[in-house]
């Protein structure tokens, strides 16, 4: 048995166990997982390898779209006899490249089309098990880098920061619970998820004031502040300086 399927996982919380092995990916929005007292979050940076017989718990967040696939030891033992027994040894989270999201698209559009055809989601099914089986345990496989994404937390930061940023929305993008991203975040900046982000905007308001004749109330509004006063007063507490003499210091 070997089955690929879409599915929305529903906001209500479940709790069972199966005697096959199931490999939950993410093609948009995201779902809690804890199984065997293993806690972790399948987003589009991560998977969730689910070992047969393991008690698990999930629940979906909000709209989402995930691809389930189903299987038992006998499918693709005749392959490679080690996939099946490495990847499902232990629940885990693996992490997933951009190369891994333009094959799970593919699968996912393929599936959505042609999924009452039993052969071919057999085969999506295979394909994405190998790729993910090279990565976590192929000679190419990469080696984590750090404990957090700070490059993409920049990016993500950098085109919202005209809104407000919850720190429960900066760890979706890594794929953390808050409370652990907020614990890792610090460990690994030296500033909470708070103190960075009044930085950004202190950073890009500087930069504005320095290089842009936009008004003032102008630039509040594009670095996030809630008013002109809310951003002279971060500026004249973090920075020792007035947004006018920031402007003038330049000139």
């Amino acid at each position: 048995m070997l089955n690929a399927r879409l599915l929305r996982l529903d906001d209500q919380a479940h709790e069972h166990a199966h005697d096959y092995h199931q490999l939950v990916m993410s093609l948009s929005g995201c779902a809690e997982f804890e199984v065997d007292g293993s806690g972790g979050e399948v987003c589009r940076m991560r998977a969730c390898l689910v070992p047969g017989y393991a008690e698990h718990e999930f629940a979906g967040k909000g709209d989402n779209r995930m691809l389930i696939i189903d299987l038992d030891e006998q499918d693709l033992s005749a392959d490679d006899p080690r996939l099946l027994a490495q990847l499902f040894e232990t629940p885990r989270y693996p992490a997933l490249d951009a190369d891994f999201h333009n094959l799970l698209n593919y699968a996912g559009a393929e599936l959505a089309r042609y999924g009452s055809d039993p052969l071919l989601a057999r085969a999506l099914g295979g394909v994405l098990l190998r790729a993910l089986h090279l990565r976590v345990f192929g000679e190419g496989a990469r080696q984590p880098t750090g404990p957090l994404d700070i490059a993409r937390l920049d990016a993500h930061i950098e085109s919202n920061l005209a809104r407000r940023i919850t720190v429960a929305e900066l760890a979706q993008v890594v794929c953390l619970s808050p409370s652990h991203f907020h614990a890792q975040f610090k460990d690994s900046v030296g500033l909470t998820p708070h103190q960075y982000l009044l930085k950004s905007r202190l950073d890009r308001a500087a930069r504005l004031l320095r290089e842009s004749p936009l008004p003032l109330v102008r630039i509040a509004e594009e670095c996030g502040f809630s008013s002109q006063s809310a951003l002279t007063t971060a500026t004249r507490r973090y920075l020792g300086l007035t947004p006018r003499k920031l402007r003038s210091s330049d000139s």
